[in-house]
């Protein structure tokens, strides 16, 4: 189903509409955390089809509800279905994985930023990057925070007509207009495979049901909420990746509610 809605909704309210809906989440992602990703989509309420085949990429993401292209082994193959998928005109987040600092990938991120993703979810050296800020940070992780690349955020949203969402202790999420910080989250979700790459997917789910502001604050605040209460349980990364996906199943549009005091929104008052 392509539930293709621009909708300014409440963390909550978006969850309930997700999975009313269960959309349809196309996913061009890296080998390394295909399983997981799907795995979190499902736990969600989303549905996941990991169609990444040229020729077929372009014409999966016209009927489906959202598609999330990362970059993280971005194979011959992969390239060109993100190309494909990039030019459906159905809602995307792209996920810029280790740019700045490999050039198949910096060079590719660069084509895809400008096609306008409707998300770009990233950690803070990667949005540095991107933006055209900095070099990048050590492969997939980052060394800068993302108050270091908020004013780089800010333009890279102003810059694309969409939003940035860029992940760390606090996240901070910006359509170049209003900024909302995330607090919370357990740093667990840095010691296991697909931690970050799987929120992309989750941003682009949400994406199937409410605005680009919506559904990356809507992925952010589930993402601190369910970390923290399967770090509660986890004895170390292996049993919270379990956890993990369990609280994404058992999180309610209530406990997300409960949670918004974990929201600090703010506009932006200086043009960039």
């Amino acid at each position: 189903m392509n539930a293709r809605v621009s909708t300014h909704l409440a963390p909550a309210e978006a969850l309930d509409a997700l999975r009313d809906v269960a959309p349809l989440t196309q996913c061009i992602t890296n080998a390394v955390v295909t399983n997981f990703t799907a795995n979190a989509l499902l736990a969600l309420g989303a549905s996941p089809a990991m169609c990444d085949l040229p020729g077929e990429a372009g014409m999966f993401a016209g009927i489906a509800g959202s598609v999330l292209v990362n970059l993280g082994t971005p194979t011959a193959e992969q390239r060109e279905a993100a190309r494909e998928a990039a030019r459906a005109g159905t809602p995307w987040v792209l996920d810029p994985v280790a740019v700045g600092v490999l050039p198949v990938r910096t060079a590719l991120a660069e084509e895809l930023v400008a096609q306008a993703p409707t998300i770009v979810r990233a950690n803070a050296s990667e949005v540095l990057a991107v933006a055209g800020r900095a070099s990048g940070g050590r492969g997939v992780d980052a060394t800068d925070d993302p108050d270091s690349a908020a004013d780089a955020a800010f333009c890279l949203a102003r810059r694309t007509g969409g939003v940035v969402a860029v992940s760390g202790a606090v996240d901070l999420v910006t359509d170049g207009t209003d900024v909302v910080r995330v607090h919370g989250g357990s740093a667990l979700l840095t010691r296991i495979t697909g931690g970050g790459c799987s929120l992309g997917a989750v941003m682009a789910a949400f994406l199937a049901v409410a605005s680009p502001l919506s559904a990356a604050v809507a992925a952010s605040l589930l993402y601190s909420v369910a970390s923290d209460a399967a770090a509660r349980v986890a004895h170390g990364p292996g049993s919270f990746a379990v956890a993990f996906l369990d609280a994404l199943a058992a999180t309610t549009s209530e406990r997300l509610q409960d949670a918004e005091d974990r929201l600090a929104w703010a506009t932006i008052e200086v043009a960039r």
